[in-house]
């Protein structure tokens, strides 16, 4: 929207550089162009102001498949006014001159214009396309179409406006519609997903096998190395059962030699004893023969008193000295104490 500033009656306009800008006075163009500067009478100007510049026009409208089911489009037109004169004479792009604002709404017109002529075309190409293809290559086609379409709209140069570029950005089923159209993917995707949990699966119980199969092999090495250790551990223990029977042999041997040797010692020893006790006995033999009876008598009493208790003291009454004395041979049969 263009500047508008009064001073004493006058106007002044300062437009911009994307705004075309024509001026009537008294019927007559008086100024033709964009970003234009001057001083105008509000009471005998009138003024247009047409944009120039790119415009981004949003829409969204539903259509109808060839299975009947509807869809919601959206798409962006880019538009501008090539041609502001001719623009200017179709549709009123009038502004009031004391504020500058558009008496009308001329964006909304062409904005009506290029939605409606975009719609039927799409409704055209989708009517005849099923919801599956639509949804697939749909956006391609709509644009194509929808692009022909303006470009061969004779309204549109009459007016002097150019599309410049046509976007589609979705092309979306109801939201029901568009879960039963996931479901398939999204089964397939569960699948994907379980089979692949399988696998893992079935990858974790293939290990563990081949774990327990190690396992199973290292206890039947060990049970097979400990049999081994069972059977020289027996081989060992009878080796040492025969070594040590060979030594208690070889000892036995020696401890029986080495008595039979001390056992004939003892025999010749006790030969050798008995004949010297011999010999000592018959020579005291022979020398006891040899006494008289007293002396054999004092020494019998002798050899008994050497075997009797010791006797402190010894009353004798004279009868049994008497009858002792006699005993021992005494020629007097005196008494003493």
């Amino acid at each position: 929207m263009a500047d508008i500033t009064r001073r004493f009656g006058w106007r002044h306009l300062r437009s911009a550089p994307t705004a075309h800008i024509r001026h009537h006075k008294r019927g007559e163009l008086a100024h033709d162009g964009r970003g234009l500067s001057f001083w105008y009478r509000s009471l005998s100007a009138a003024l247009s102001e047409v944009p120039v510049d790119d415009r981004e026009l949003a829409m969204a409208f539903h259509a109808r498949t060839a299975d009947f089911q509807d869809v919601t489009v959206q798409a962006t037109v880019t538009y501008r006014v090539s041609d502001p004169a001719l623009a200017a004479d179709r549709l009123d792009f009038s502004v009031d001159p004391d504020t500058g604002s558009w008496r009308s709404a001329p964006l909304e017109q062409i904005a009506t214009l290029l939605t409606e002529t975009a719609q039927q075309h799409t409704l055209d190409v989708l009517a005849r396309t099923p919801l599956a293809a639509a949804l697939v290559d749909g956006v391609a086609s709509v644009r194509e179409r929808v692009a022909t379409g303006l470009a061969a709209e004779p309204r549109l140069p009459a007016t002097g406006i150019d599309v410049v570029a046509v976007r589609v950005v979705a092309i979306r089923p109801e939201a029901e519609v568009e879960r039963a159209l996931r479901t398939p993917a999204r089964e397939q995707i569960q699948q994907e997903a379980d089979r692949a949990t399988y696998e893992r699966r079935a990858v974790a119980v293939e290990r563990e096998r081949t774990i327990a199969e190690n396992e199973l092999a290292s206890q039947i090495e060990l049970a097979r190395r400990e049999e081994q250790l069972v059977d020289q551990r027996g081989t060992n223990a009878r080796r040492e059962a025969e070594e040590k029977a060979a030594a208690d042999g070889v000892r036995t041997e020696a401890e029986a030699s080495r008595k039979v040797r001390l056992a004939r010692a003892d025999a010749e020893a006790a030969r050798e004893t008995g004949s010297a006790r011999a010999e000592a006995q018959a020579a005291w033999l022979r020398v006891h023969g040899e006494v008289d009876p007293a002396t054999l008598h004092a020494l019998a009493a002798t050899r008994l008193a050497e075997n009797v208790p010791r006797i402190e003291s010894l009353t004798l009454s004279p009868d049994i000295l008497t009858g002792l004395l006699a005993k021992l041979g005494r020629p007097d049969g005196g008494s003493g104490a």
